[in-house]
């Protein structure tokens, strides 16, 4: 059974949270472990405030804060004293969680999700695999009962066709009348090709006629000499 896990050594500001700070001294005094049942109320609270840290515009340092107070108020519910656990461990403990998730996604995809055997898959895949699709359907779904929802469902939009571009009247095919003149002249220039090649064969036999021509005259020349030296 194979349980895929990362880790990232980085808190909120990616700075190393095991180096000492002359701010925030109390980091290095005693470092929060984390539990089986302390992760679940770290992933319960902050699946749970998932739409606020989803805000395009928030204070995420606040809302970590809030977060390790609800986990801090909920192991002392279970029992749990003498430590707490403070909102930059609460930030890093998620973004192991998250990196975890992820790869673990990665596997349910290329294998099917029973291949995937974390813990806590199912309770972050439930909130956090939720598709564009089916978010902007939930969003559409509470706006649609509120005053801006209303004034936006009762616009009426123009579309906008798009501009034909300008050199459309540059790509109308040809008339017949010009295709057939192109075509005539593609075919007379191959004829004056032809011709100018004719023209060089019938020069080049005439060259070998002249010269055949030439040795018959020169072997009949020498040919009285030869009889004559002979008797």
């Amino acid at each position: 059974m194979e349980v895929i896990e990362a880790i990232v050594i980085a808190d909120a500001d990616g700075k190393d949270p095991a180096a000492p700070s002359s701010v925030d001294s109390d980091k290095t005094k005693a470092e929060f472990i984390w539990t089986l049942q302390a992760t679940w109320h770290l992933v319960s609270t902050r699946l749970e405030m998932d739409q606020a840290f989803d805000q395009p515009v928030c204070k995420k340092k606040k809302l970590w804060e809030v977060v390790a107070e609800k986990v801090n108020a909920k192991l002392r519910e279970s029992g749990v004293t003498g430590i707490t656990v403070k909102a930059y461990e609460c930030d890093l403990k998620w973004r192991n969680m998250l990196a975890t998730y992820r790869k673990n996604t990665d596997r349910a995809r290329r294998l099917g999700v029973a291949s995937v055997h974390w813990e806590f898959f199912k309770a972050m895949h439930d909130v956090l695999g939720k598709s564009r699709e089916e978010i902007e359907a939930q969003r559409q779904a509470k706006l649609s009962g509120t005053r801006v929802g209303k004034a936006i469902a009762s616009k009426r939009f123009t579309p906008i066709l798009p501009t034909p571009p300008a050199t459309a009247a540059a790509c109308i095919s040809r008339p017949p009348q010009d295709i057939l003149q192109l075509y005539m002249e593609l075919q007379e220039r191959k004829l004056n090709m032809w011709a100018q090649q004719k023209a060089l064969e019938e020069r080049k036999i005439e060259a070998i006629n002249n010269l055949a021509q030439a040795i018959s005259s020169l072997a009949q020349t020498n040919s009285p000499q030869t009889s004559k030296d002979g008797h």
